[in-house]
């Protein structure tokens, strides 16, 4: 054990892992912008046509959700493989860090989503009311009422769909996505090299992290800042 701790701080276990972890940075900010985009506004659409929503559509919330489920409860596995050729007409091949891209956020925005919806329902029920009994127009209760009273809940919600994407560019490695996932595959697993392993997983976890302790610090800003 003493020797593979030695060999995860050599320069030629980082001359692999440092590329990697640029190709796992790049999947993960991609990704998360996309996310970012497409999970806030599939999430208004889910809160604002539900039953009591401020804009109820029953038919097209109970299709458009039965769709978000759908992909939810397709594994990211399965995703990666199916959006292969989709990945191939667009970015010209089926593998490296691009191409994934387009699994990631389909795994990724319909679990956003559903995250921006609950954020958006856990505002009281009363101050969307009285903001709609003094004649506010439904954009005005969205930015002025929900999105500041559920800010700290997003980004709660944002940073554990940040860990998420991580997780699954590593998964993604399986796949040929590249990143540190590929190298604990190729080097980790196909040689028997732990200590590439070690050096890629202890990688992930520190991005992990990062990323886990910059949203506790944004979320508590936002609660402090809000009660000033």
């Amino acid at each position: 054990m003493i020797e593979v701790i030695k060999k995860v701080f050599t320069l030629d276990t980082w001359k692999v892992i440092l590329p990697a972890i640029g190709d796992t940075l790049f999947m993960t900010v991609f990704t998360t912008v996309l996310m970012a985009i497409f999970g806030v506004l599939l999430g208004v659409a889910l809160f604002l046509t539900q039953r009591d929503g401020l804009r109820p559509l029953r038919v097209f919330n109970a299709v458009f959700g039965a769709i978000i489920n759908a992909l939810r409860s397709l594994p990211s596995m399965v995703i990666i493989i199916l959006t292969m050729p989709l990945a191939k007409l667009i970015v010209g091949k089926s593998w490296g860090p691009a191409a994934v891209i387009i699994a990631l956020t389909l795994t990724c925005v319909p679990m956003f989503a559903r995250m921006v919806e609950s954020s958006f329902l856990e505002v009281p029920r009363g101050k969307v009311e009285a903001a709609k009994s003094i004649g506010a127009r439904t954009w005005e209760i969205m930015f002025k009422v929900v999105l500041p009273e559920s800010l700290p809940s997003l980004i709660r919600n944002f940073t554990i769909a940040i860990i998420a994407v991580i997780s699954v560019t590593a998964l993604a490695g399986f796949f040929g996505a590249g990143g540190l996932g590929d190298v604990a595959v190729r080097f980790g697993w196909n040689r028997f090299l732990t200590h590439m392993m070690v050096a890629a997983v202890l990688v992930l976890i520190v991005i992990v992290e990062f990323v886990q302790i910059g949203g506790d610090i944004w979320a508590k800003h936002v609660v402090r800042k809000r009660h000033l």
